[in-house]
C-alpha cells in the first residue's frame, strides 16, 4: 500500500462527534424529562386523584362541613349571625392559598422523594437513568425539572377546587396578583422538588415513613396552611415571638405567604424577604441534594 493510500486510509476511519458535549447533555436533560412526562400522561388519572384528594378534604371540612354543623372556624364570640360569616369567610381566604401551597409542597416530595426511594431501593431503576450520554447530576435535575411541570400543574388543578368548594356564605375573598402567582409560583415548585430530591437521597428507602412523620407533619402543620404568619405574633414567651421566629426554619411558610399574596388580600409577609429567601433554600436543597445524589449513585 501507497503513502497515499495509507494516509487515505486513516483519515477514512477517523471519527469526530457531530455535536458537543453540551449539546449531547441539553438532548439527554429533554428526553430525560420528556420520559417522566408520558409516565405522567399514562397514569394522569392517578397523578389527578392523589393531588386532589387532601386539598379537596381540607376544604370541605373546614370550609363546608365545620359551617354546616355550627362550628365554623372564627373567633368564640361570633358564634352565629354576620359575625361568624365573616369570620368563616376570613379563614376560608387564608386557607385556599394554603391548599395550593400545601398541594406543591407534597407533589415535589410525591414527584421525586418518592420516586428516588423506589429506584434505589429494590427496583435499581436508578442505575439505566445514570447512562445517559450526561454528566450523573443531570439527571438529578431532569427529575426535579419533571417533578416541577408536576408542582405546576398540581396548583393549577387545586386552586379552582379550593376556591369553590364551601359552604353558601363561607366563600373566600381572593383576588388574583397575576405578576407574584407566575414568578412565585414556578420558585415554589422547583423549590419544593429541589426538597424532595434532598430528602429521597438522604433518607433510605426503608426509612421513608419516617421521613413523613418527622419531616412532612411538622412542615405541614408549622407552614401557615391554616392561618397567618403576621397572625403569629401573639404567641410568646417572655415577650419574645418564639413561635413567628420558629417558623422562619420552614420553607413552607413562604410558599403559603407569597401564595396570600399573590391571591388575596390578607396580610402576609413582605415579598422582598419571601423571594430572596425561597430561592436561597432552593439553591440550599438542590446542591446538596445533587451531592447526595452523586454520593448514592457512586456507592
Amino acid at each position: 500500500m501507497t503513502t497515499t493510500a495509507a494516509a487515505a486510509s486513516a483519515r477514512a476511519i477517523t471519527s469526530h462527534p457531530t455535536r458537543s458535549a453540551a449539546a449531547a447533555s441539553r438532548s439527554a436533560l429533554k428526553a430525560l424529562i420528556l420520559r417522566d412526562l408520558v409516565v405522567l400522561r399514562k397514569h394522569f388519572w392517578e397523578f389527578l386523584v392523589r393531588t386532589l384528594i387532601q386539598p379537596f378534604l381540607l376544604v370541605f371540612v373546614f370550609l363546608y362541613v365545620f359551617p354546616k354543623i355550627g362550628q365554623g372556624i372564627g373567633p368564640a364570640h361570633s358564634n352565629s349571625g354576620p359575625a361568624a360569616a365573616r369570620a368563616e369567610s376570613a379563614f376560608a381566604t387564608v386557607l385556599v392559598p394554603g391548599v395550593v401551597a400545601i398541594s406543591i409542597m407534597f407533589q415535589g416530595i410525591q414527584a421525586v422523594a418518592l420516586q428516588m426511594a423506589t429506584e434505589f431501593g429494590y427496583t435499581r431503576e436508578i442505575e439505566d437513568r445514570v447512562q445517559a450520554p450526561c454528566p450523573i447530576w443531570l439527571v438529578a435535575v431532569a427529575k426535579v425539572l419533571s417533578g416541577a411541570v408536576q408542582g405546576l400543574l398540581a396548583a393549577v388543578i387545586v386552586f379552582p377546587i379550593a376556591a369553590v368548594v364551601h359552604a353558601s356564605g363561607d366563600q373566600a375573598h381572593l383576588s388574583v396578583h397575576w405578576l407574584i402567582v407566575v414568578t412565585l409560583i414556578p420558585l415554589a415548585c422547583v423549590a419544593m422538588t429541589s426538597l424532595g430530591l434532598l430528602l429521597g437521597t438522604t433518607f433510605e428507602p426503608r426509612n421513608i415513613g419516617l421521613m413523613f412523620g418527622f419531616v412532612v407533619l411538622p412542615l405541614t402543620f408549622l407552614g401557615g396552611t391554616y392561618y397567618q404568619w403576621t397572625k403569629l405574633a401573639p404567641v410568646t414567651v417572655g415577650g419574645v415571638h418564639w413561635l413567628q421566629i420558629l417558623v422562619l426554619i420552614n420553607p413552607l411558610i413562604y410558599v403559603t405567604e407569597g401564595m396570600r399574596a399573590g391571591l388575596t388580600h390578607a396580610s402576609h409577609m413582605h415579598l422582598y424577604i419571601i423571594y430572596p429567601v425561597l430561592i436561597g433554600f432552593c439553591a440550599v436543597f438542590l446542591a446538596t441534594g445533587l451531592r447526595n445524589f452523586r454520593r448514592r449513585v457512586l456507592i
